[in-house]
């Protein structure tokens, strides 16, 4: 008798443990699928912020500012007989 409650007892517990870790496997499958997403999000984010900095660099550069004040602001550098310096 003794020996068959034990048997059991091992048999129960080998398939509670084949339970847990076929559970386990699953959990870590599914996280490792929203890794695979956050990673490539990551990566699009990268790409996205790299395409900002550049067209940042590139409104920024003094002769497009030059330009848009020309153009859109009718701005023009003072003649020399404008310029007034001032002097403590």
């Amino acid at each position: 008798m003794t020996r068959h409650l034990l048997m059991t007892v091992l048999v129960l517990a080998n398939v509670a443990t084949a339970l847990i870790l076929v559970r386990d496997r699953h959990e870590h499958r599914l996280q490792f699928i929203e890794l695979s997403k956050l990673e490539k999000a990551r990566d699009e984010l990268n790409i996205e912020f790299g395409r900002l900095q550049l067209e940042q660099a590139t409104w920024a550069e003094s002769n497009r500012v030059d330009q848009v004040a020309r153009a859109r602001l009718e701005m023009l550098f003072p003649r020399t007989e404008d310029i007034v310096v001032l002097r403590p």
